[in-house]
């Protein structure tokens, strides 16, 4: 493998401000789990179960939107602003599409948690937490499709500032809804909903008005004149955006609907469970990052019919996340016992969490190497076979292997949330090696002499 350092230097240039706006982002979801483990171990078992539904909805639909940002990357990098402003006034149509969509089937939330082997007191917790915080999915969504067009347009910076301002929302707006402050109930865990809620919207409000006023993007210009719907483009967006929105659905709910099949062990083992899956959800979110820029990256040399450089900057993506990928490994190592002690007092719940830990060390290689190649192919709008490959990875492998140990005697006495991070590993490991096979295989197939994906 090639590794060039201006490459390098772009890619992390690019990167930086999108990993810490994924932190700002994610911390959010760690304040929610702490400021609900300070309140009880019911709480905390709550909260993980209804984000176990929740959370893989919300990203799916996200998900699709994610095709934008290389659409907008390819014709950003042949600069061609008439595109910019079609695909991105028909992404806008499409959000409220998924708005609809995602608002409706959260009403299915209280079935599902009806179904699960819990306490009466976590499934009335984890049912409230979803009817408040499905008032935030038209917020997330118009704040992803904007955010996506401006960081394909190469600017991302303005979603880093913009996520700060919904982490210092959600601080005080957690606090007044747990303990309902100002004459409000007391909702316990399930204010956090409401807080994320009135978060998301406050983010998209604020993420639209830099768009509408900023001149580099001028959303204004790329509104004007507004399109009537336009079926075809439409599909199209969401013809590239099922295969990422299939692929980021298999990989949260690997982790999110642990907490469904161990909620029988008590809230205990769910909220060990927890933890680490906050804590390495945190760590995910630099070569998550990685992955934004190299499609940003990928796309534009893709629109600027620069094939050389593009293998190049392909090459050095690799190496990038190789080297990420071992420092978190580093870090979740020795800062496991201290991390553990920030969201909760109980022996036993740390104990759990950082066993679990030490298993998430192990499987950062192949994890940053599968969303390094995931940005590649994502870069190219070749996202097909992502889809397929992350099913067959995540679930027919990840997840079967993680049931069979977690859950049976079948190869080992049943090993509890465990045995779901063993399976968690053999699946990242299987993506990674078919993924970057893709890769190479797009790369000796493909002529790269047109603009067709």
């Amino acid at each position: 493998m090639t590794f060039c350092n201006w490459e390098a230097k772009r890619l992390l240039s690019l990167a930086l401000p999108v990993f810490l706006a994924q932190v700002t982002l994610i911390l959010m979801s760690v304040v929610d789990t702490i400021m609900a483990g300070q309140v009880s171990p019911t709480d905390l078992a709550a909260l993980s179960i209804a984000t176990g539904i929740w959370n893989p909805l919300l990203l799916a639909l996200q998900g699709i939107l994610l095709a934008l940002t290389g659409i907008i990357a390819q014709f950003a990098g042949a600069n061609d602003k008439k595109g910019i402003s079609h695909y991105f006034q028909q992404a806008l149509y499409l959000t409220v599409l998924l708005c609809i969509t995602g608002f409706s089937i959260a009403y299915l939330a209280n079935i599902i948690i009806l179904q699960l082997d819990t306490s009466p007191a976590i499934a009335s917790l984890a049912f409230d937490y979803i009817q408040f915080v499905k008032w935030g999915v038209f917020g997330f969504l118009f704040f992803t499709t904007y955010r996506n067009m401006t960081e394909g347009m190469g600017m991302t910076k303005p979603a880093f500032y913009i996520s700060l301002l919904g982490l210092a929302v959600n601080i005080p707006a957690n606090y007044i809804f747990i303990n309902g402050l100002f004459g409000l109930p007391a909702y316990g865990g399930a204010g956090c909903g409401i807080a994320t809620a009135i978060v998301l919207t406050v983010m998209a409000l604020a993420q639209i008005t830099y768009c509408q006023m900023s001149k580099k993007i001028d959303a204004k210009g790329l509104l004007t004149p507004f399109e009537k719907p336009n079926i075809t483009t439409i599909a199209t967006i969401t013809k590239l955006g099922i295969p990422i929105s299939l692929a980021t659905f298999f990989e949260v709910t690997l982790f999110t609907c642990i907490p469904l099949f161990i909620a029988h062990l008590g809230a205990v083992a769910v909220s060990g469970h927890q933890i680490a899956a906050s804590v390495t959800a945190l760590l995910f979110m630099m070569p998550l990052s990685l992955s934004i820029a190299i499609s940003i990256r990928i796309g534009n040399l893709y629109g600027q019919n620069k094939f050389d450089q593009l293998k190049i900057a392909v090459s050095t993506s690799y190496l990038l996340a190789i080297l990420i990928a071992l420092f978190l490994a580093f870090i979740t190592f020795i800062g496991r016992d201290v991390i553990s002690q920030l969201y909760t007092d109980s022996p036993a719940v740390i104990a759990l969490a950082t066993s679990i830990m030490i298993l998430a060390c192990i499987y950062q290689l192949p994890d940053a190497l599968q969303v390094a190649a995931n940005g590649i192919l994502r870069g190219l709008k070749h996202t097909a076979p992502i889809s397929y490959i992350t099913f067959i990875s995540y679930w027919l492998i990840g997840f079967s292997l993680g049931y069979v140990l977690a859950r049976t005697d079948i190869i080992v006495p049943a090993m509890g949330p465990h045995g779901f991070w063993i399976g968690i590993i053999v699946g990242l490991t299987v993506a990674a090696i078919l993924l970057m096979i893709t890769v190479s295989k797009r790369f000796k197939h493909e002529p790269f002499i047109s603009q067709q994906a």
